[in-house]
């Protein structure tokens, strides 16, 4: 694979307006080639898309999906610029897509990294610092290794980082962007909410074995009380009392 260099990168930016890691992956699909990326590109609805970014999406849908067994539900809330967009098939199998693809990433906790907060990162880089693997590596080695690792967890939390579960070969980010291309509106995925059956709530723990045995346990009757004994006059013991007298 050839080398991708930062200049072709720029140079790439500059031409289609898409964003620096589309750009650099466009590049290494395309062997370096600048129109088989430019090409790529467009392919993906990517470079229109990022040019569509700053344009105002107030309209949309908020979408709810309930997975099979109802176990699982999902609220998300999904922007495009005009509610005619909003009414068309098209988008609403996007925001359902975007819905299924939440219930599917239970580890899925932002829509992207930017809105993760710093101090998650923070502490992902205490926690990284200090594993052993990296005890006797140079401080510049070890901090290259450690911000890797940021990143990679900082995805995983990440929705539009996911791969898409219907096609694995693109992300949820680059399929919001082939919508973008098909409806020439800026899209966005602005927040969602993932319910799972009885998540938060304290279980009580029940030993099995301690359950078979009292559902089966037979009640012991309780003991009867013991009659009182009776003294018993004997009659002939009496009659010799009599002539003693």
């Amino acid at each position: 694979m050839a080398e991708i260099s930062a200049q072709l990168v720029k140079a790439l930016r500059e031409k289609t307006g898409a964003g620096m890691m589309d750009c650099k992956k466009a590049l290494s699909e395309s062997g370096g080639d600048m129109e088989k990326a430019v090409e790529w590109l467009r392919q993906k609805g990517i470079a229109s898309a990022d040019k569509k970014s700053g344009r105002t999406a107030a309209e949309g849908l908020v979408h709810s999906y309930i997975h099979f067994g109802g176990r699982i539900g999902v609220l998300v809330e999904v922007n495009c610029e005009t509610d005619f967009v909003a009414r068309g098939d098209r988008f609403k199998d996007l925001v359902n897509d975007v819905a299924m693809q939440i219930a599917a990433c239970p580890n899925v906790e932002y829509v992207k990294v930017e809105d993760i907060p710093p101090a998650i990162a923070l502490k992902e880089k205490e926690v990284e610092m200090g594993r052993d693997d990296l005890g006797n590596k140079p401080d510049n080695i070890k901090e290259k290794i450690v911000q890797g690792r940021i990143e990679k967890r900082l995805k995983e939390l990440s929705l539009v980082d996911q791969p898409y579960i219907k096609d694995q070969n693109m992300t949820i980010d680059e399929l919001v962007k082939q919508a973008v291309a098909e409806l020439g509106e800026n899209i966005q995925i602005r927040r969602f909410i993932r319910f799972n059956l009885g998540e938060g709530i304290e279980k009580e723990t029940v030993n099995f074995a301690d359950e078979v045995a009292a559902a089966t346990q037979v009640a012991q009757p309780a003991p009867e009380p013991q009659a009182e004994a009776k003294t018993e006059e004997k009659p002939k013991a009496a009659a010799k009392a009599k002539k003693k007298k």
